[in-house]
């Protein structure tokens, strides 16, 4: 049976999940902490107060975990391209970016998750596939505002979302502030026009 199934979800045990959600915390400050070379079973099953058998048992590899607890723990809105205006959607998912990137857990992963795609292909494919993923929400919803006529026709809209969302990481990543989530409708501006 799929772990993701309706079906299989009403039966988890609650103390199982808790212990998951503790791991994949736990997770995310090591990787963050020690990267990816540093990176332990046995030291995020000390820091989660488990056993590492718990952990080898319910993800079997230290990139099966980081990669559940990125996927898990950094929810992603869904923006509903019903509403009035799909441009909303777009800045709602840039707001997003902008304030977990501003100061979360998945923010102090990210450089550790940089350098480590850099040296270990397996890494590499993960980080392409998760930034992808994530990134196609964003193209969606300028492509949905073009659709509706609210953006330019002239709009790529992968390359907007790769603009827009670039902006962002460049700003966690090379300067000395996060980019600030009230700037995010000029932005929007400056990529896609005035609204």
């Amino acid at each position: 049976m799929d772990g993701n199934s309706p079906r299989h979800k009403q039966f988890l045990d609650p103390r199982i999940e808790r212990s998951r959600r503790v791991i994949r915390q736990a997770a995310l400050i090591e990787f963050a902490e020690s990267g990816y070379g540093g990176f332990t079973i046995e030291s995020v099953a000390a820091r989660a107060g488990v056993g590492r058998s718990t952990v080898y048992r319910l993800w079997g590899t230290k990139l099966a975990l980081i990669s559940d607890a990125l996927e898990v723990l950094n929810e992603q809105p869904a923006p509903d391209f019903t509403a009035a205006r799909t441009r909303e959607g777009v800045e709602t998912l840039l707001r997003h970016l902008s304030e977990t990137l501003a100061g979360s857990a998945f923010s102090a992963c990210i450089p550790a998750l940089v350098e480590a795609a850099e040296h270990d292909a397996g890494v590499r494919a993960f980080h392409h596939r998760y930034s992808a993923v994530r990134r196609q929400a964003l193209t969606d919803a300028i492509t949905a505002g073009i659709d509706a006529e609210e953006l330019s026709p002239t709009i790529d809209p992968d390359l907007a979302s790769l603009a827009l969302a670039g902006a962002l990481f460049y700003r966690r990543l090379m300067c000395d502030k996060p980019f600030d989530p009230g700037q995010v409708c000029d932005l929007v501006d400056a990529v896609l026009g005035p609204g």
